[in-house]
């Protein structure tokens, strides 16, 4: 059992892993403000598990949060991975799973955006984009939480905008 003091940070870690190393560089840094205890730096599921053990482990690391943050991307909404249809141990003739697991077909990002609801997290979701484009991000969080961009543009060149993540964030 673990106390409510981390922060847990969900999003496409394929297409959007650098909005990712953006938050951990400006929480690693003595020269940024963020200051957050990382969720994932607790047990950690092998990318081998199944998708029902991955879940286990991400409800662990959600259970010690306090805050959610959700980074959405072009794929977000999108993604399916985490699903049991997508596992080798899922029946798809009986709907059922091999190994006597619950039946789960929520991707990874729906299953962690409803439990941080369930459970009452404050919920941040941050567009990797200079716009806050909702249809973009999964519905159960669309309209909950703050949402603000992550990136701006100071003339023709797209930054980080660390000063409107910073105040999402608080």
């Amino acid at each position: 059992m673990y106390y409510r003091t981390r922060t847990y940070i969900a999003g496409d870690w394929d297409h959007d892993k650098d909005a990712v190393d953006a938050l951990h560089r400006w929480n690693d840094s003595s020269r940024y403000g963020l200051s957050f205890s990382d969720a994932h730096e607790l047990k950690q599921a092998r990318d081998t598990s199944l998708n029902c053990s991955i879940k286990k482990s991400l409800a662990e690391r959600l259970d010690a949060s306090k805050t959610f943050i959700l980074i959405v991307g072009e794929h977000t909404k999108e993604l399916r991975a985490g699903g049991c249809q997508y596992c080798n141990s899922y029946n798809s003739y009986w709907g059922t799973c091999g190994r006597g697991h619950t039946v789960d077909t929520r991707s990874y990002i729906d299953f962690e955006c409803e439990k941080a609801i369930r459970d009452g997290l404050k919920i941040i979701v941050l567009y990797k984009s200079t716009v806050v484009n909702r249809s973009k991000c999964p519905e159960v969080v669309r309209n909950r939480g703050i949402h603000a961009p992550m990136e701006k543009w100071v003339g023709n060149t797209l930054y980080w905008d660390y000063d409107s993540v910073r105040n999402t964030i608080g």
